[in-house]
């Protein structure tokens, strides 16, 4: 990048905070993120990326078996692989979302108790 690059970025980025000034703040948002939790973002990945190549694997093996030619069974088992990942990312997002809920209610029903006692 050159000077004037940086200058021009610099000073759009001044315009940007005038504007926001002036603007009333937006609340910040105190719903649970799945984004930011990391237990559920590892256990995520890690559900996407079995579940991908239990497709995979799975469909090659029953294609092979089946007297599909190598390249048909590979380019199957690469479809089932790719919507098996969705699948499996979906999936871990449902039952994330219900623990994330429940760790919220347990949090709050602990912080009742505490706050009470």
């Amino acid at each position: 990048m050159t000077g004037r690059t940086m200058a021009r970025k610099a000073k759009g980025d001044g315009r940007a905070k005038k504007a926001r000034r002036g603007a009333p703040a937006a609340p910040p948002d105190a719903r649970p993120r799945l984004s930011g939790h990391p237990r559920a973002q590892r256990q995520i990945r890690e559900a996407k990326a079995w579940a991908g190549l239990a497709g995979f694997a799975l469909v090659l093996l029953l294609s092979l078996q089946g007297g599909a030619l190598i390249f048909d069974a590979g380019v199957r088992a690469l479809a089932a692989g790719a919507g098996c990942y969705v699948a499996g990312w979906a999936m871990a997002v449902l039952v994330w979302r219900h623990l994330a809920r429940a760790e919220v209610l347990v949090a709050e029903q602990r912080y009742q108790e505490e706050t009470s006692a």
